[in-house]
């Protein structure tokens, strides 16, 4: 069995990538207030700050930074991913045989986790965020997708819009012979 050693630092800031089983499925943007009331009241029970977001139809990328004293990020994506699937539906043709107790077939089991080294890692880290709408051919301009924190970073002006980021920017992933599976908005 994998052993898999997590950061643990207190009071740092990561960047996660949670994914949901099915690739294509629109299940986050189509569950989104689902997703926000998780958030929500898993931020009431332990405290962190999203400091960048973007949810996608099938992952999220966020940087979030844990209190002093608390790296337990586990803890809040463990009861996060528990108080969605319990308010979703489960799919209806999952195969029951490769579920656990408990599981309803939404999440991947594991996420990506990254602790943020310095300044540069964080600006490289929120661009990847800002992005990823684009990269995943849902729009042509990282602004345009509703479900993202750019919004919230634009108001405070933490960040300019780049003109150079739009459909030409869009790069193919090697070796895809077919656009991404998501509608572009």
């Amino acid at each position: 069995m994998p052993k898999y050693v997590r950061s643990a630092a207190p009071g740092e800031t990561y960047f996660f990538t949670v994914r949901a089983v099915r690739r294509g499925d629109d299940l986050f943007v189509r569950n989104v207030d689902v997703l926000r009331q998780a958030f929500r009241k898993t931020r009431q029970a332990y405290a962190f700050v999203i400091d960048e977001i973007v949810v996608l139809p099938d992952v999220i990328h966020t940087l979030w930074t844990l209190p002093e004293g608390d790296a337990d990020f586990s803890r809040r994506w463990r009861m996060l991913k528990s108080m969605f699937s319990r308010a979703v539906a489960g799919p209806a043709d999952t195969n029951t045989l490769r579920l656990r107790p408990g599981e309803k077939g939404l999440w991947r089991r594991r996420f990506w986790e990254h602790q943020i080294r310095d300044a540069e890692d964080l600006a490289a880290h929120r661009h990847l965020i800002f992005c990823a709408p684009v990269q995943a051919g849902l729009v042509n301009r990282p602004e345009m997708w509703r479900h993202s924190s750019i919004h919230r970073a634009i108001a405070r002006g933490t960040h300019v819009p780049d003109p150079s980021i739009g459909a030409a920017y869009r790069p193919t992933a090697p070796g895809r012979k077919t656009p991404p599976p998501y509608r572009v908005a």
